[in-house]
């Protein structure tokens, strides 16, 4: 036995001291470091950045704290900090390789959030898909296609390849291609596809609207049809115009050279 409390009182004289000076420093410690994570809170509330960063900013802030609090606790216990260096870079690293995707993705959405491509409501395309923009969280963008299907896309493959967004302007140009026998004069067509474009609802006077022969090919004319329309109503003028541009067409007897049958007469020796 006083073997026993020789050894206690060995202990608690070399190491009391440090376990008193460490729960001091964690109490303390604690309190600054929810005072400073409130001023941080407060300096990123004046930014303005999406509430979900300010969110994530705010939550990295105070682990970091932490973090840092635990390793001052630690050194003052006397541990080597070579051995906590070492312990937390073993962790990391397997955390990191455990999660590399996750990661990438959580990097991703927090560029996109912070720089904002795009927005919820905008029509894009990337990464191979394409839709409305429906939600951003911080792992996955939700798109919704045309024909209404859900497609959640990765915001790590969203930041590593390239982004259309066809909202992002007020205008938009509508470009249709038309076939015409290159036996019908080409400045009749170029009139009647003109008229077309400019008495088609939605089509933009300013820029002007634009009907020329842009190609031939074969026995055929490929004539060129733009419009300028507000973004909104870019599908509503699309369907619009082809249909205006068809009906003129058939109205003045101009047709589709994919309705002809071509014959050729070879005369034998």
């Amino acid at each position: 036995m006083e073997d026993v409390k020789s050894t206690v009182l060995r202990l608690i004289t070399t190491y009391g001291s440090k376990l008193i000076l460490a729960i001091v420093a964690l109490i303390v410690g604690s309190i600054v470091v929810k005072l400073l994570n409130k001023a941080a809170r407060k300096a990123l509330d004046k930014t303005k950045f999406d509430d979900a960063v300010k969110h994530i900013l705010a939550s990295v802030v105070k682990i970091v704290l932490y973090a840092i609090l635990v390793i001052a606790v630690i050194s003052i216990l006397g541990v080597p900090m070579s051995s906590v260096v070492a312990v937390l870079a073993s962790c990391g690293l397997a955390v990191g390789l455990a999660m590399q995707g996750a990661l990438g993705n959580l990097a991703g959405g927090l560029m996109i959030l912070i720089f904002k491509p795009f927005k919820i409501g905008d029509y894009i395309e990337s990464a191979g898909a394409e839709g409305v923009v429906k939600d951003i969280s911080i792992f996955y963008t939700t798109l919704n296609t045309l024909d209404n299907k859900k497609v959640f896309v990765p915001n790590g493959d969203l930041m590593n390849a390239n982004v259309t967004n066809f909202s992002a302007e007020d205008t938009r140009r509508v470009d249709l291609d038309f076939k015409i026998t290159n036996d019908i004069d080409a400045e009749m067509v170029k009139k009647v596809l003109m008229e077309a474009a400019v008495t088609t609802p939605g089509v933009l006077a300013d820029p002007a609207p634009f009907a020329r022969l842009t190609a031939v090919d074969d026995d055929t004319y490929i004539f060129t049809v733009r419009g300028w329309c507000d973004t909104g109503s870019y599908w509503d003028v699309y369907f619009d115009l082809i249909e205006n541009c068809s009906r003129k067409l058939a109205e003045n007897g101009i047709d589709d050279p994919e309705e002809r049958i071509a014959v050729r007469l070879v005369k034998e020796d």
